[in-house]
């Protein structure tokens, strides 16, 4: 008994060092190179400057309570500019199968899981940097943000978890679509319907009816919310269910990209 114990703590020791290891390589690209990182916060501050400010100034939607709607699509925003890191992530997958450095990787001991793992955890490094950046935009423009430590903790808490789950996404659709122009147009014709099926800029009370069923299958929706309560309004009542639904999501792209990402070297 204790040698089957001792054999799978050595097992899941392994798949977590692997796993960490992964994210760190990753984390060094970054590091070296960190062009891709500051010209993704161009567009999140384009839509705070200019839309945000315009809708808020000609209060053309109403939001409810005591917001304002440029505190509305904060977390919007944020979400939004995570969404846009994680989901073309697949495209860096396929280029590093191109160039041979993903079939090195995968010829390796390291279980696949751990590979998806450790690149969905390093988007998640990315995604926390969009928060930093967000957060001193909104800070310069005077947007009245929740400072509570916990509240800023769990939003970095749930951009990661975002991050992993839509990188695990791409990963699972590079491993059938195998090329960068293929990656690039699924990437595109899912962001925008994402982002706009979801609360990000408006509330989903205002919805059509069936775009409002649309919103509630959207993972998007779930992170929104999420950030919302711990940023801007502090209402925690549908945090756990948010948090659980994003939680269950991650889960299952992860797996299922695990599976699938054998299908690259086909």
């Amino acid at each position: 008994m204790n040698t089957y114990n001792n054999r799978n703590s050595h097992s899941v020791g392994r798949f977590l060092y692997s796993s960490v290891t992964v994210a760190e390589m990753e984390a060094r690209k970054i590091r070296h190179d960190s062009t891709e990182l500051w010209t993704r916060v161009v567009q999140p501050a384009l839509w705070l400057l200019i839309f945000g400010t315009t809708f808020n100034s000609i209060r053309a939607l109403q939001i409810g309570g005591n917001l304002s709607y440029i505190q509305f699509i904060t977390p919007g925003i944020l979400a939004q500019s995570v969404l846009f890191i994680a989901i073309f992530y697949g495209i860096t997958v396929v280029w590093e199968r191109d160039v041979g450095i993903f079939t090195k990787l995968l010829s390796t001991p390291s279980p696949r899981a751990s590979i998806v793992l450790g690149k969905s955890l390093a988007a998640g490094l990315r995604g926390i940097f969009q928060a930093v950046m967000i957060f001193g935009l909104a800070l310069l423009m005077g947007v009245p943000i929740r400072d509570d430590p916990f509240d800023i903790m769990g939003v970095f808490a749930v951009v990661i978890l975002f991050a992993m789950c839509f990188s695990s996404l791409s990963m699972l659709l590079a491993s059938y679509m195998k090329t960068r122009d293929r990656m690039m147009g699924i990437g595109q014709a899912l962001t925008m319907p994402l982002f706009f099926a979801s609360n990000a800029i408006y509330p989903i009370a205002i919805m059509p009816t069936w775009l409002q069923y649309i919103s509630l299958a959207n993972p998007l929706s779930y992170v929104v919310d999420a950030m919302r309560a711990m940023l801007i309004t502090g209402n925690y009542a549908n945090l756990l269910t948010d948090i659980a639904a994003l939680l269950l999501a991650t889960v299952i792209f992860v797996v299922l990209a695990s599976v699938s990402i054998k299908r690259l070297l086909e």
